[in-house]
């Protein structure tokens, strides 16, 4: 099966919303890959470092928020 990693990128974006906390920063336990990818476009600083959160750009943060009431919100 092929995947859409737009789609998994939103997903992966979404969850990282879930788990925001000290000013924008989310734990960054998820594919990194898609993490990178989300890096690459501006969405997320860069997640090689040893910390074990990442943290979300304005731009980011924002598209997350809305990515995270669609997927799951009621």
């Amino acid at each position: 099966m092929q995947f859409d990693e737009a789609k998994i990128d939103d997903a992966v974006l979404a969850l990282l919303y879930l788990t925001l906390h000290d000013n924008g920063r989310a734990w960054k336990t998820l594919d990194f890959d898609a993490m990178n990818r989300l890096h690459q476009r501006g969405l997320i600083l860069d997640p090689a470092s040893k910390a074990k959160s990442v943290v979300l750009t304005e731009e980011g943060e924002a598209r997350a928020k809305v990515l995270a009431e669609k997927l799951f919100g009621k």
